[in-house]
């Protein structure tokens, strides 16, 4: 059998996990095999075991995804000149554009991961991860002088968390959730909580940069 392309193999591996998730998402980690993402696929069981060895192989996967993802997002959040409005976007991402197999997907690793010690090591992983980027945002830009916080930046990086925490449930178990109708009011919370300071326009942008450089360096080692 011919050897398949890298770029082959990564599509490949991206659609294996796009069928999983969806799996996952819909009928559960237990009753989902590694047959039934074989057959969804269209792939034999050999092309899935090249990737992925085990259920939890393919969690570390999209875990994985999902944090590279993040990276990339929080990126534009961190180098942002207008913060609120950038904090807008990266809602509108994950609370709007967002399918909703996703939501539920994150439901599941969460519930699955008080029961099975690997999935919690992934998924408590992750979730440490995007919480210490905010908190190193919040820091960054607590002593650059764009935001005067009435909490401590770790503080406030963990209210932050749990909104989002809150927000991911809330669209899993009402799926008629409409974000619009408090994105407002969860904006006009936040801009309280962090307590935007004006800067002149080119000390602002400098330092947006220099912190933007530090913490995409930070979140991608």
């Amino acid at each position: 059998m011919p050897k398949l392309k890298p770029e082959t193999q990564a599509l490949r591996r991206d659609h294996i996990l796009d069928v999983a998730e969806r799996l996952f998402a819909a009928t559960g980690f237990h009753r989902t095999t590694m047959h039934d993402i074989c057959r969804e696929a269209g792939i034999s069981s050999g092309a899935l075991y090249v990737h992925f060895d085990s259920k939890e192989a393919l969690i570390e996967g999209l875990c994985g995804r999902d944090r590279a993802q993040f990276t990339e997002r929080f990126s534009a959040l961190a180098s942002a000149p207008d913060l609120l409005a950038a904090l807008r976007t990266l809602g509108t991402q994950y609370f709007i554009d967002e399918p909703a197999h996703k939501r539920l997907f994150v439901a599941e690793m969460a519930v699955e991961s008080t029961r099975n010690p690997r999935i919690a090591a992934i998924y408590r992983s992750v979730d440490a991860y995007c919480l210490e980027s905010f908190k190193r945002l919040f820091t960054e830009l607590t002593a650059a002088g764009r935001i005067a916080p009435g909490l401590e930046p770790a503080s406030v990086a963990l209210v932050f968390h749990l909104i989002g925490d809150g927000l991911f449930w809330r669209r899993a178990v009402h799926p008629d959730f409409d974000f619009e109708a408090v994105r407002e009011a969860l904006l006009i919370t936040i801009e309280r909580l962090l307590n935007p300071q004006d800067m002149p326009a080119g000390k602002s942008a400098t330092i947006v940069r220099s912190a933007s450089a530090r913490i995409s360096h930070k979140v991608r080692s």
